[in-house]
């Protein structure tokens, strides 16, 4: 090769890990290739919550006549498993297989259930508008049964996928691995909703029934590849259980193990001041700011481009040795700030105003989500990933939901009273009842600082009594 190919070939090398995203985050112990296909997990999971929260809602309401507010009780009932995901992160980590498996059976199983409920979904939902000779009730059981089962998988793969990429990433990669799972989510549900939305154009209930099975299919066959020969079988793990701790006890050794009471509450208070806005920006900006239904779509891209600014800022930080609960309270000062811009902009009649705040709104949920996720990661006792990462699905995952249907009952109760005259002439603006869910929110994501205040303290502290770090990186699962 000659000198200047040589050179040429050196500069693409120093020019990768610094421009291309993601880059730095392959390790001799993860490649490339098996990264992204581990990463493909949660491409399923952002398929079936772009299905669930997105497109259905308007298929159920628009085109099959179900009632909003049934529409609503089916959307939140996978909710009500979000808070067992931190028993299933703890079955994981303790799981003995006769295949020698802790993660991949629970991947599995998870992938199952979740493919069982697109599969039945669309048959439900033709039975719940009513188009059938059966009774009432039988549309009402097999569609919120399909609800529960996707739900039911996604928090099993998503909790179970995590754990798994902290077994296979050195702590010095994790969270640029991190970030990369997370962009990844965004993007199997951009990528989907896209999808549906030009498959469903000339809606029809066969086609309904082909997209949502084809959607099954995408994620069985996304999960399959992902887990394929990811978890090394360990002869160790066909023994019994024998003094294996229950769950109380496991759950008590990890909080024994540091603040993570403190950690978990900073964690429901940043979701919450995050998640209250999820179905508020884009009423806001046309009933508020009189923008065209055109310009408030691309409030939703503006807010998803902002959270993979915010995870990739992330990773690059604490790639760089950033402490975590640093990098969450910068992403809760954004946030606060990003909110009281969206405030600002509706005396100010600017819609640029209102871009840029749904921008912050957007960095500042990705550093957050990206810094205590990494934090929770590392925080982990050896032996307890699994436990952790459950913790903190449970805890953001039952936040967020409570958090996005408190802001739309406020926002409905506060704005009824001001259109009445109740809060007084001045306060008479459609602006009043989301200016008043806003506001909460800057308290809360204030509440956040005040929780994430000790533990950077605690990390310091820490830091500098014990030299190497705790957690993953003295865990051998993960070396």
């Amino acid at each position: 090769m000659s000198g200047r190919r040589i050179a040429i070939a050196q500069a693409w090398t120093r020019l990768g890990p610094r421009f291309l995203p993601f880059a730095d985050a392959v390790t001799p112990e993860l490649p490339a290739g098996r990264l992204l296909r581990l990463s493909l997990f949660q491409v399923s999971v952002g398929i079936a919550a772009a299905l669930l929260i997105g497109t259905l809602n308007r298929v159920m309401i628009v085109e099959l006549h179900v009632p909003a507010g049934l529409v609503a009780a089916m959307v939140a009932l996978p909710l009500l498993f979000a808070p067992f995901r931190a028993l299933i992160g703890f079955r994981s980590d303790n799981h003995r297989s006769v295949l020698g498996w802790r993660r991949v059976p629970y991947l599995w199983f998870g992938a199952l259930l979740q493919f069982g409920g697109l599969a039945i979904m669309p048959f439900a939902l033709i039975i719940l508008s009513g188009d059938s000779n059966g009774p009432v009730w039988a549309g009402h059981v097999a569609a919120a049964l399909a609800f529960l089962l996707v739900g039911v998988g996604m928090h099993v793969v998503q909790t179970v996928g995590l754990a798994l990429a902290a077994d296979l990433a050195p702590p010095r990669s994790l969270p640029r691995v991190v970030a990369l799972l997370s962009v990844m989510l965004l993007v199997g549900m951009l990528a989907a909703g896209l999808v549906f939305g030009a498959l469903l154009a000339q809606f029809s209930q066969l086609r309904l029934i082909q997209v949502i099975q084809g959607a099954a299919v995408a994620s069985m066959v996304l999960n399959i590849v992902a887990l394929w020969k990811q978890e090394a079988r360990d002869p160790s793990r066909t023994r019994g259980r024998g003094d294996a701790p229950g769950f109380r006890e496991s759950w008590r050794h990890l909080r024994g193990n540091g603040p993570w009471v403190r950690r978990l509450v900073a964690v429901a208070f940043g979701t919450a001041g995050f998640a209250m806005q999820d179905v508020l920006l884009e009423p806001y900006g046309g009933e508020v700011l009189g923008l065209g239904v055109a310009a408030t779509t691309v409030l939703t891209a503006l807010l998803a481009f902002g959270g993979v600014v915010g995870f990739l800022w992330g990773a690059r930080v604490l790639g760089q040795g950033a402490d975590a609960y640093r990098v969450a309270g910068s992403g809760a000062l954004l946030g606060a700030v990003a909110f009281a811009l969206v405030i600002f902009a509706a005396p100010l009649d600017s819609a640029p105003v209102f871009g840029a705040a749904t921008l912050g709104i957007g960095m500042g949920a990705g550093l957050f989500a990206h810094a205590t996720l990494t934090a929770c990661m590392e925080a982990a006792p050896q032996g307890q990933v699994g436990l952790a990462l459950g913790a903190w699905g449970a805890v953001q995952a039952t936040t967020a939901g409570a958090a996005v249907a408190f802001g739309g009952l406020l926002r409905d109760g506060i704005g009824a009273m001001a259109r009445n005259g109740t809060l007084g002439e001045a306060l008479a603006s459609p602006a009043t009842g989301y200016g008043a869910v806003y506001l909460i929110e800057i308290v809360l994501l204030f509440a956040t600082l005040i929780a994430v205040g000790p533990l950077v303290r605690w990390a310091r502290e820490n830091r500098s009594g014990h030299p190497s770090r705790l957690g993953l990186a003295e865990s051998p699962t993960v070396t």
